[in-house]
């Protein structure tokens, strides 16, 4: 004998129909707006977030717990996914087995540390992911020969450098313009040691060839690729090892480079910088390249950070707002336009307040007070991480996907 079916009120099924339709819909835009998803889900804005750093196309977070996810670009396994798939949302690294502090993404290769460790992973074509050889991984490796507490990891186009706890750095990758700093033009299957600086260094910052730290005593040195005077000496000279940057104006509290452009805020409020500035990312109204620091004019209010992109550099305030000068052909300024500015632009459409921002090659993004993170700019290749490969020219929210349960399409009320 069969057992009796539930009677559904018609109004009842009607109802649950039209949920169903609702789900399925919301389903299908979230597969259009990503075509390499694979699976059906919703999508809602990544949480719990500390931190982001942008690579030159692609990503990375660190949440409250030590996880770390990215997206964007992924030919070469820098998303770390264990595949080569660009990715439109964040997807979590696979194989860490241990809580991260640092985040480091270059341009084709990802790095990460602790305390204790540090990760890379991607393209190993100059000895990038340190781990002795010149074999690509799409998953994590660890980095052999770090000895010291790490305080600061930083990744170039394809070279990485740590601050460690002795105020020493080390680097690693490609040196075929000096970018390790360890006076050779010898790729680093491992790191070395940056001549010179064993002991008093509180920062570092890596551009595309080149890289710099800042001293205890404020002073700032720099070396690697010069063409366009990153290095800050007063000449184009490409420099094997540190030398200091000239004419600063005070005392150097923070550092930032990418490509081809370096910039320094100083303890009086200023920001100075120097180098490349085709497009006005040196802030001081000119399009001219500078070899040593230049003041960005029109900064309006305390400076709490500065970071630089490829062609474009951008600060936080300490109001939480932020503020955009240089290249804005994708958008990466954020002020609703793509209009190149040759001083700073504020940056419109941030609701709350921002606790730490990132420059990518062509696009910016940051993380609100609430662990959120917004981006805006080129997105061609995901890296805004909104599920589109639209370029946004104000801040949109990186979403993440939430899988759906069979169940949503298929009530038990009609099993």
């Amino acid at each position: 004998m069969s057992s009796p079916r539930l009677a559904v009120p018609f109004h009842l099924l009607l109802m649950l129909v039209i949920l169903g339709l609702l789900v399925f819909g919301a389903v299908v835009s979230a597969q259009e707006a990503d075509p390499h998803s694979t699976t059906a889900d919703f999508t809602i804005p990544l949480q719990n977030i500390t931190q982001v750093k942008a690579g030159g196309i692609h990503t990375c977070a660190l949440s409250t717990d030590g996880e770390v996810t990215c997206w964007g670009y992924n030919e070469q396994g820098q998303v770390g996914s264990g595949t080569t798939m660009t990715s439109s949302l964040p997807i979590e690294v696979s194989g860490l087995t241990e809580g991260i502090q640092f985040l480091a993404p270059g341009m084709f290769h990802t790095c990460i540390a602790n305390t204790e460790n540090a990760y890379c992973w991607g393209l190993d074509d100059h000895g990038q992911l340190g781990n002795g050889d010149k074999g690509d991984s799409l998953t994590p490796v660890k980095v052999i020969g770090l000895n010291d507490v790490i305080l600061d990891i930083d990744s170039g186009q394809a070279h990485t450098c740590v601050l460690t706890d002795t105020g020493g750095v080390q680097c690693w990758g490609a040196n075929n313009i000096h970018q390790l700093g360890d006076g050779t033009t010898i790729d680093g299957t491992t790191p070395v040691d940056v001549i010179g600086l064993s002991s008093g260094v509180t920062d570092i910052t890596v551009g595309e060839n080149h890289a710099c730290a800042l001293l205890n005593t404020g002073e700032v040195l720099c070396w690697g690729y010069n063409g366009q005077g990153a290095v800050g000496d007063g000449s184009r000279d490409t420099h094997s090892s540190p030398v200091p940057v000239v004419g600063l104006g005070a005392k150097a509290l923070q550092i930032t480079a990418a490509g081809f452009h370096t910039c320094a805020l100083l303890e009086t409020g200023a920001v100075q910088c120097w180098g490349d500035n085709q497009h006005g990312e040196l802030g001081d109204g000119t399009m001219t390249n500078r070899l040593t620091p230049v003041t960005v004019q029109g900064l309006a209010g305390e400076v709490k950070a500065i970071v630089a992109g490829a062609f474009h550099t951008c600060a936080l305030m300490a109001t939480g707002d932020v503020t955009c000068w240089g290249q804005n052909r994708y958008g990466q300024l954020g002020d609703g336009t793509k209009i190149d500015k040759l001083t700073p632009t504020p940056v419109l459409g941030l609701e709350e307040q921002v606790l730490g921002i990132t420059g990518g090659d062509d696009f910016t993004c940051v993380v609100t007070v609430s662990g959120g993170v917004k981006c805006w700019g080129a997105n061609f290749v995901r890296q805004l991480g909104d599920g589109t490969t639209t370029d946004q020219t104000t801040p949109v929210d990186v979403l993440i996907s939430m899988a759906l349960e069979e169940s949503l399409f298929f009530p038990t009320i009609f099993k």
